[in-house]
């Protein structure tokens, strides 16, 4: 009896210790799980200068003189800055130019000259593994719009742009990264609407003249060069003369005193 009452005590001790630790502890409040971190923003896409890249790119002054001449530079920028479909620019070289009379491009008004550069490029953007696609598409447009268009061929990789008065080929991928594609080309594109009829060439420079060699020297100029040898030769002969006349004239001295001598 005495530990059926000690058990009960116990037990109900316990339960009374249980419900007051429960009391004092309060349940933890849910909290909702974390959000995911943004993820980081897109870096900026790079935008290509086109003032600053074609005097580093190759000899290309005097394109980029007439796209500056004609603010036809703000026209392609604003392609490259502001819209989707990119830029094809053809690049003829200096000396592209210079093989052109002065008068071809000089007589030109400038709404021409700016006719005539917006000539050299595409208002969208073609990498050269497009050109042969695109080759399939002609007469291409060009940023000159209406008339002003172009051909272009791709044979086994090697693509010429053709216009009406010139056949260029693209020597050189000068940079191909959407939106801009910048291709040096070796002659300047002429259209006919510009150029009623071929415009001439600049003439060829004349060949430097060769320089002579010592063995193309005249007889006359040998001769005279070995002049002086000769007036030596004579002089030393005549000393040579003059000495053996003074000796023989010695020894007959001699002979003629010896005798008087015996005599």
């Amino acid at each position: 009896m005495g530990l059926t009452a000690i058990f009960c005590a116990s037990t109900l001790l316990a339960l009374l210790i249980s419900s007051s630790t429960t009391a004092q502890s309060p349940p933890a409040p849910f909290l909702p799980p974390s959000p995911a971190p943004a993820p980081a923003p897109a870096p900026a896409p790079h935008i290509v200068n086109l003032t600053d890249l074609l005097p580093v790119a190759g000899p290309f002054s005097t394109f980029l003189n007439y796209l500056l001449q004609t603010e036809v530079i703000d026209t392609f920028q604003n392609q490259v800055n502001n819209s989707k479909q990119g830029i094809t620019i053809f690049v003829p070289k200096d000396s592209a130019f210079a093989a052109l009379e002065k008068s071809d491009l000089g007589n030109l008004t400038q709404n021409q000259l700016r006719t005539l550069m917006l000539y050299h490029a595409f208002p969208k953007f073609y990498s050269l593994s497009q050109f042969k696609n695109l080759s399939n598409s002609n007469p291409v447009s060009t940023f000159a719009g209406g008339q002003y268009t172009l051909n272009v061929t791709d044979t086994s990789g090697l693509i010429h742009v053709v216009s009406n008065w010139a056949t260029s080929k693209i020597s050189s991928s000068v940079w191909s990264t959407a939106p801009v594609a910048v291709y040096q080309i070796d002659k300047v594109l002429l259209p006919l609407a510009i150029f009623s009829t071929d415009p001439p060439l600049a003439p060829a420079p004349a060949p430097a003249p060769e320089a002579k060699k010592p063995s193309d020297l005249s007889p006359t100029q040998s001769g005279i060069a070995s002049a002086p040898k000769s007036s030596e030769s004579s002089t030393t002969n005549g000393s040579s003369y003059g000495t053996s006349i003074c000796l023989f004239n010695y020894l007959v001295l001699v002979l003629s005193g010896v005798l008087m001598l015996i005599m």
